[in-house]
């Protein structure tokens, strides 16, 4: 008896159509429903986060007795580093060996 009928739903719609009007009637649907995606997509992140998290923590313990393989790792980019170094100091040096473009034309005025 005191169940939600039809003719309720129908006085509810017409109520709200009258409070604001047709015209904002679309575009608030359309902003709630944007919100309602945005409000979907944070509860997946913050689920995935912590997905990510558990699967981190296994990973970390399984890794933890191997700590000693990282060093030979560590010398090569050590290698790369210093090849990067001795190529940027040979650049260098040819730049400061080559004269600068305007140098150049005040000795061609000349």
């Amino acid at each position: 008896m005191n169940a939600l009928q039809p003719w309720h739903i129908i006085i509810l719609v017409l109520v709200v159509v009258l409070l604001f009007g047709a015209k904002r009637l679309p575009d608030a649907a359309r902003s709630i429903g944007k919100s309602m995606k945005i409000f979907k997509a944070e509860t997946k992140d913050m689920a995935g986060d912590k997905d990510k998290a558990a699967e981190t923590e296994e990973v970390d313990t399984k890794q933890l007795p191997q700590a000693a393989t990282p060093a030979p790792a560590a010398s090569a980019q050590d290698k790369q580093v210093a090849d990067l170094q001795r190529q940027l100091d040979e650049l260098k040096k040819q730049q400061a060996a080559t004269p600068a473009p305007a140098e150049q034309a005040q000795k061609n005025a000349s």
